[in-house]
């Protein structure tokens, strides 16, 4: 955290001082009260007689001691909080920038809810445990220990009074805070939890309802809540059981500083305004112990989030990033040389010893059943993963050597599901190529079979996504994502069953459109559908995370059972032709 915190240290310095300043104000008051008191009510030095004047000019300096106390109190306020904002805006950032670097595996392991969870609550928490820190520790400690040590100088009986009773006072707060700290990691736990319950139920709320399941979401809600409420009622009631026993143990220390200046009065060994002075002090420093017992619960709370979100800061990628970024001959070329695959965490391979070229402007169709390896094939070109043996090659140059920024500029892809953003339409389709012209958007869309729809909304290309593109069927948030894909200077496209929501027509329609638009462009196309692949130069079979056979269609439809049972499954037995 010394990383942050040293950025901005200048900040908490002078936050620090003017602390001082208010903590000094407020220890030298109530020996001016004491002396008001004596020497301007009681005329304990002048026989009785008070002097008003003396109250007039005591008054007057306590008033500006006041004033100057407020002053170093707002300055420290300021400072404070330019120093804790400024150090968790540079943390949220370094951490936002460290998850942008995430494998896919690494995302997965933390969990898209709890990734949130860290970068906003968790960091709140250390920002405020530093601020707090700042402020508060300076704040406890000085008016702790000066309290004791004014004490002294007031009187040396009333001193050992209140310092006999410290150790008592902190043996109750390490005790409490021993009982609470274990249990403050578990409630950051506990609210990842219940914000992926949100995220869930929020996002499939169709799902829910059309499934009559709100009945149980509701009760698997209300109990994951109920563990975090109970997990925080144990900590109140530690901290309920704190105040009251640091209460009274005060309260009995100034009980017995009242007795022993009950005796000191009738000794003449202490004077009225001493004994309010001491019980002022004994205020002072039970504030300040009430105060640092709210400080250690923010600073436990601080370092469980610390830990959370020094897992993302620590984190390195797994991806290595290459040095690659040259131009190559090749422009659009895919080699897969004996490669095999699996996704982390899972001993089943999802590719096995996978050999295959595409040349540049080639148009290669990916079938096979569900699971068979498709989409995994996909995914290692833009090197989202990294292969257990073997290569993937993009223009000659292995995909590890390439930098991963160059690499993925050379690379379009369109998925399945498709992933808006909540902004325009036009906004959405020049995510992959920012400072478009209209012209360049307008041809995309059209490619992508988008205009139509996009011309009949409210605002044309300039209407407004709703978050997730829920304003949208998914069929028109398909042909956005293709858009999107298209409109990217890309020479190789990868669209991973993109148009399965769209109907065969205006699926034919798009090919058409993209084999005229990007023509030397490596197309790659991943379907279910025989209707979606058969135009293309050639066709990959895949079964069981290999490849069973690659070809024409009327070539696969000679030789390859797996594809005849693909197309008999579609078109019914004895069908000759794809309609």
């Amino acid at each position: 955290m010394w990383k942050y915190v040293k950025r901005y240290l200048p900040l908490a310095v002078l936050a620090g001082l003017f602390m001082v300043g208010e903590v000094l104000m407020d220890l030298v008051q109530p020996g001016i009260m004491s002396r008001i008191v004596d020497d301007g009510v009681l005329g304990m030095n002048s026989n009785g007689a008070g002097d008003l004047s003396l109250i007039w000019t005591l008054g007057l300096q306590m008033i500006g001691l006041v004033l100057f106390g407020g002053l170093c109190g707002s300055m420290n306020n300021v400072f404070v909080h330019l120093s804790g904002q400024n150090i968790g805006n540079e943390m949220r950032k370094d951490a936002f920038r460290r998850i942008m670097a995430f494998s896919f595996p690494q995302t997965d392991k933390f969990g898209v809810v709890s990734l949130v969870t860290r970068v906003t609550n968790d960091i709140t928490q250390v920002q405020n445990f530093v601020s707090q820190f700042v402020r508060g520790m300076i704040r406890c400690v000085f008016l702790t220990l000066g309290s004791i040590t004014f004490m002294f100088l007031l009187n040396r009986e009333f001193g050992l009074v209140l310092l006999c009773a410290f150790p008592f006072i902190v043996g109750v707060l390490a005790f409490c805070l021993w009982k609470a700290n274990p249990l403050f990691p578990r409630l950051q736990a506990q609210l990842d939890r219940i914000n992926a319950i949100m995220q869930e139920d929020v996002s499939g709320i169709r799902i829910i309802k059309a499934c009559v399941r709100e009945v149980y979401e509701k009760a698997r809600f209300g109990k994951t809540n109920d563990e975090l409420i109970r997990t925080q009622m144990e900590v109140l009631v530690i901290f309920a059981f704190m105040n009251p026993a640091i209460n009274a143990l005060m309260y009995l220390t100034t009980a017995v500083i009242c007795l022993s200046g009950s005796r000191q009065v009738t000794g003449g060994g202490a004077t009225p305004g001493v004994i309010m002075a001491a019980i002022t002090y004994t205020t002072q420093l039970l504030h300040g112990i009430l105060m640092l017992v709210m400080l250690f619960q923010s600073i436990s709370k601080g370092l469980a989030s610390w830990k959370r979100v020094k897992e993302i800061l620590d984190a390195r990628p797994e991806l290595e990033n290459g040095s690659f970024s040259g131009s190559t001959e090749l422009r659009g070329a895919v080699e897969f040389r004996n490669v095999s695959f699996c996704y982390p965490g899972s001993g089943r391979p999802a590719l096995k010893n996978i050999n295959l070229k595409i040349a540049p402007g080639e148009t290669v169709a990916v079938m096979g059943a569900t699971g068979c390896g498709k989409s995994s094939l996909a995914n290692l070109i833009p090197r989202f993963y990294d292969v257990q043996s073997g290569a993937v090659l993009v223009d000659g140059v292995d995909v590890r050597e390439y930098d991963q920024q160059a690499l993925r500029r050379k690379i379009a892809v369109a998925l399945q599901r498709a992933e808006l953003f909540s902004t325009s339409i036009s906004e959405n389709i020049t995510w992959g190529r920012p400072g478009a012209s209209h012209e360049e958007i307008l041809s995309a869309a059209e490619t992508a079979q988008a205009d139509s729809f996009i011309q009949g909304q409210a605002d044309g290309y300039g209407t407004l996504v709703a978050e997730r593109g829920m304003s949208l069927s998914g069929g028109q948030k398909q042909r956005l994502s293709i858009a999107r894909a298209v409109i990217k200077p890309a020479e190789i496209l990868i669209f991973d069953d993109s148009t399965s929501a769209l109907d065969l027509r205006t699926e034919a329609r798009f090919y058409e459109a993209l084999d005229a638009a990007r023509q030397d462009a490596t197309k790659i196309i991943i379907a279910q559908r025989i209707a979606s692949v058969r135009r293309a130069d050639r066709i990959v079979v895949m079964d069981k995370g290999t490849v069973a056979a690659a070809g024409s269609h009327e070539e696969l439809m000679q030789s390859c059972p797996v594809y005849q049972d693909i197309y008999r499954s579609q078109m019914g037995e004895g069908a000759e032709q794809i309609a």
